[in-house]
């Protein structure tokens, strides 16, 4: 992410080096290489490995040098297959980002910065100075575009460039969490839909409209481990045994699925009220006139048996799981074991991203 550089759009000639993806979650880091390939891309390698959470603090790296050592331990005994190269695409927390949509007529290149400055200026609580700032624009109709604006604390991007830089890696591509999962989906059969794309992490869950693009992206406080204590508290278990519980029947058919729905309903209430808030903007604001189609679900916490069905029940809308490893092959390595496949979607999708696409 630079400051006020256009990307994803524009062509860019530079030689075809490989690059991998590297996301740094609440707790967990995830690795991830692809070589392109027809008709999927072959895995190069992979792998993951936990570390102390108190390394970040409010989205800034703050321990560098112990986060460093555990991705160092991850290189060199935990990678399933290899990363061959040091060039990097990193993911940013999108719920530490400020976004903003905009449809915008045809505008020149300085036009639209004093434009998008204006924006900044006026709508996002942080000093410009104090950000870096990034953005995309699409043509939606004769002399219209849709431009959405990202920008975040600088202090957050310049801690996870040090970080590479203490691991002797080049970035080359900074990209927002969401925008890492909307590379990802675009692959999808069913990617030509308007739809609510809902990635499931540790402590929240992202959420993003996606129509042939990235819209506009939220957070809800609905992340994995709070319903892991949740369960935990409504069945008086110990969080090992509600992450089984979790795990194994969630808001699926046991003895317990009513009082583990009854637990979580305050939680996904939050939820549900911000998809449906996403999809009000978006109505509102599209100019196409195309409904949302379908919520997708991603991520750790998206392998909860039941919650599909559950969100579908409350939302009245087609609700499915994302799995990246349909659009990889994996060849001669061990695959992606099923509880584990949805929570790489962000560290395949930065490892997706093509030449084009590379500042």
């Amino acid at each position: 992410m630079g400051s006020m550089k256009k990307t994803n759009f524009a062509p860019y000639t530079y030689e075809d080096r490989p690059l991998f993806g590297l996301d740094v979650g609440h707790s967990i880091v995830r690795v991830f290489q692809l070589q392109p390939g027809k008709p999927k891309a072959k895995i190069v390698g992979y792998g993951e490995i936990t570390f102390d959470s108190s390394a970040i603090e409010n989205g800034v790296i703050t321990k560098p040098e112990e986060l460093a050592k555990a991705i160092q331990k991850l290189f060199k005994h935990s990678l399933v297959g290899d990363i061959t190269t040091n060039r990097v695409a990193i993911a940013l927390p999108i719920a530490r980002a400020f976004t903003r949509s905009l449809e915008l007529p045809t505008l020149n290149d300085k036009e639209l910065l004093q434009t998008i400055n204006t924006e900044v200026e006026q709508y996002i609580p942080a000093a410009a100075d104090s950000l870096y700032v990034d953005y995309n624009s699409v043509k939606t109709g004769k002399d219209k575009w849709a431009t959405f604006i990202v920008a975040m604390p600088r202090r957050i991007v310049d801690s996870y460039v040090t970080l590479c830089r203490l691991l002797g890696l080049e970035v080359v591509v900074v990209q927002t969490s969401s925008g890492a999962d909307a590379t990802l989906f675009s692959q999808d059969s069913q990617s030509d839909l308007p739809s609510v794309l809902v990635n499931f992490g540790s402590t929240s869950a992202d959420i993003t409209v996606f129509d042939k693009n990235p819209i506009v992206s939220g957070t809800a406080a609905c992340g994995g481990e709070e319903i892991t204590d949740l369960i935990a508290k409504a069945l008086n278990v110990t969080k090992r045994e509600a992450i089984i519980i979790k795990t194994k029947y969630g808001l699926g058919y046991s003895k317990k699925q009513k009082q583990i729905e009854e637990a979580l309903a305050p939680n996904l209430g939050v939820l549900i009220r911000e998809i449906q808030r996403s999809i009000r903007y978006y109505d509102e604001r599209s100019k196409s006139k195309r409904k949302i189609a379908q919520i997708v679900i991603m991520g750790g916490g998206a392998n909860m048996p039941g919650l599909a069905d559950y969100l579908t029940n409350s939302l009245r809308m087609p609700v499915r799981a994302f799995d990246p490893t349909n659009f990889i092959d994996f060849g001669h390595l061990q695959p992606i074991s099923i509880g584990d496949r949805m929570s790489y979607v962000t560290a395949a999708g930065l490892s997706s991203i093509g030449p084009s696409e590379v500042f």
